[in-house]
């Protein structure tokens, strides 16, 4: 009966193990992700001259507007 008791005991460990690591994780990489955009006002002017468009300052403050509120959610 102990050893029913010490194998059920290591699952549950494992388990919480498991799903705290996530949410650390989870929160470790979206302050990451925050501090660090992973794309930048010259990155996306870049990106449009290489597909054929002239970026103005305006579309560009829209698109880094966009991708900000994509990342508040």
């Amino acid at each position: 009966m102990s050893t029913l008791w010490v194998v059920l005991i290591a699952i549950l460990a494992l388990i919480a193990g498991v799903a705290l690591g996530f949410f650390i994780a989870r929160k470790y990489m979206m302050n990451y992700l925050k501090k660090n955009p992973p794309i930048n006002e010259q990155m996306l002017r870049t990106m449009m001259m290489q597909m054929g468009q002239k970026p103005s300052q305006k579309k560009i403050n829209q698109m880094m507007k966009s991708m900000n509120n994509q990342m508040d959610k």
